[in-house]
């Protein structure tokens, strides 16, 4: 009786986790669209969205140290709440890069900017889709899915290498662009950012399945 309770607690703790996963895909398609759009509001929307992620975080954190303090988990148990408060931080991280990215673009749209944003979308589609494989890894205990996100994070960081290229040839061709470039490469960066705390929630998935505490960075 008292197993079945607990893993309708874990169950719960997954469900969380996704739910607060759904924030951070949610605040950064708010943060890419606002970009896109040169649309203030949006942007606006989407930093309230870290307000609803911070709570996420605590929410599921209290509910860890309630199954630790009140339960008697097994080793793998452990390492699954243990390695649900890693990830998190990781999504709150994630979080507040989304945020960043919607104030840049807030003092972006003070500015005319013509700079093709087609790589930084496409960096927001990769690292919003490996946020969501990796904690489906973590629910499905999938090693080898998880072994895709983290892969995936090499993509991530060759169109971050693209950002800059593009970045180098605005400024190039039109030094008093240079703000603008620098606006973008920090967007870049801050979705590079998110595709390694992507990974690192990907690791700690493994982790929580094998136990070896090596995989993760």
């Amino acid at each position: 009786m008292m197993r079945k309770l607990f893993d309708q607690e874990l169950k719960t703790l997954n469900d969380k986790l996704f739910s607060m996963g759904a924030l951070v895909e949610k605040s950064i398609e708010k943060a890419i669209n606002a970009l896109i759009n040169s649309n203030v509001e949006e942007a606006k929307k989407a930093i309230e969205e870290d307000d609803k992620i911070d709570q996420a975080k605590k929410d599921i954190e209290s509910l860890c140290m309630k199954l630790l303090l009140t339960q008697q988990p097994v080793a793998s148990d452990l390492r699954h709440i243990s390695s649900a408060l890693k990830m998190v931080t990781d999504l709150e991280r994630i979080g507040d890069h989304a945020a960043d990215i919607s104030e840049i673009t807030i003092l972006l749209s003070r500015m005319e900017y013509t700079s093709d944003l087609d790589i930084l979308k496409r960096m927001a589609v990769k690292t919003t889709e490996m946020v969501i494989r990796s904690l489906e890894a973590f629910s499905e205990g999938n090693v080898e899915k998880a072994k895709e996100v983290i892969n995936d994070d090499d993509i991530v960081d060759e169109l971050f290498l693209n950002v800059k290229d593009n970045v180098i040839s605005i400024i190039s061709s039109n030094p008093n662009k240079g703000g603008e470039a620098t606006d973008l490469l920090m967007i870049g960066k801050y979705f590079e950012r998110i595709g390694d705390h992507a990974t690192n929630i990907a690791e700690w998935a493994i982790y929580s399945v094998q136990g070896d505490i090596n995989v993760v960075q």
